[in-house]
């Protein structure tokens, strides 16, 4: 997909849940708060007063429920295997807390394929859209549907021993080959396309997306990418070579990472919320996600205003292009 292409998704709020809206149903948001956080629990208690003011239901997990101060008109619903879908019939995903909960609630958007509306009440939260301080716009912005809909790039990743599928995840940000102890490196080969790159030792790799590389991939000395640049990252984390460097490659390319078989034992973490061991001689092969997470965005503004508001970076002198 081209970035004009993928330019042109995003559009105007629709869905599901504006469609039971016109046709007589009740429109429903579902909320996912940090209920370890006092200002979740605050912020959350003040978004959903906010909605069932203006006629929208809200719809929350009942293994959050005891921890926040809801009215008995919020819906609470059961999650777990065998059930159906807890974001059915809703429009929208608002997801309150710092960077582990949006990743939390961008398990549910994929799945479900509803927008998620993050609020960062963490540290850096990229992937939110508003800030503790904007609760009442982000009310007013749902009330009025007065948000537009991106897809963001997601990884499909599969474990291969012995030539065979063993498992398999997704990931968001990134999916990451890490050393299991501590006092050991791992020894790896890295791969692009069915041909390998490079052998070295070291605490592993991490395999992003574009919005990955401002996490995990970034800390690693991985390049910070656009989000509307398709494109995979192969990040080496420490390695003991003299080439392994980070790598960007074509979206359609299949990224894999040997551990080899004279190396301890590895893991693969997923956005680092899911995990798996790694034995010595398997195979890690990442691709382009065929699902991708859609985000709810309130504003316009540039992915570089975005940078430097995130990482409170110096722009002091700039006097921009001659007119």
């Amino acid at each position: 997909m081209t970035t004009s292409e993928a330019a042109s998704q995003a559009t105007t709020a629709t869905g599901a849940g504006e469609r039971e809206a016109a046709a007589g149903g009740r429109r429903t948001v579902f909320l996912l708060a940090h209920t370890g956080r006092p200002a979740a629990i605050r912020s959350a208690e003040l978004v959903v007063q906010g909605l069932l003011r203006c006629g929208i239901g809200v719809r929350v997990l009942a293994e959050e429920a005891a921890d926040l101060p809801l009215p008995p008109e919020v819906e609470l619903v059961e999650a777990g295997p065998g059930r159906p879908d807890v974001l059915e019939g809703c429009e929208l995903l608002v997801v309150l807390g710092g960077d582990g909960t949006l990743l939390r609630g961008a398990e549910f958007a994929r799945r479900s394929g509803v927008p998620m509306l993050g609020v960062n009440l963490g540290r850096v939260g990229f992937l939110a859209e508003a800030e503790r301080d904007d609760l009442d716009k982000v009310v007013d912005r749902v009330v009025t549907r007065a948000y537009e809909v991106e897809e963001r790039m997601t990884l499909d990743v599969a474990v291969l021993t012995d030539g065979h599928v063993v498992h398999t995840d997704w990931a968001l940000n990134e999916a990451s080959v890490e050393k299991a102890a501590r006092e050991r490196l791992l020894e790896v080969v890295t791969e692009v396309d069915g041909r390998p790159v490079s052998r070295f030792g070291g605490d592993g790799v991490v395999c992003a997306t574009p919005t990955g590389s401002t996490a995990y991939a970034f800390s690693a000395g991985g390049p910070v990418v656009w989000p509307e640049v398709e494109a995979l990252l192969m990040v080496p984390i420490s390695a003991h070579a003299l080439f392994a460097k980070p790598l960007v490659t074509a979206p359609a390319s299949v990224l894999a990472v040997e551990v080899q078989p004279q190396t301890p034992n590895g893991v693969l973490w997923c956005d680092g919320r899911r995990t798996v061991e790694l034995p010595a001689g398997a195979r890690v092969e990442v691709r382009r996600g065929a699902v991708p997470v859609r985000l709810a965005r309130l504003h316009h503004a540039s992915f570089t205003d975005r940078l430097v508001a995130k990482f409170a970076l110096p722009v002091a002198g700039w006097r921009g292009a001659p007119h």
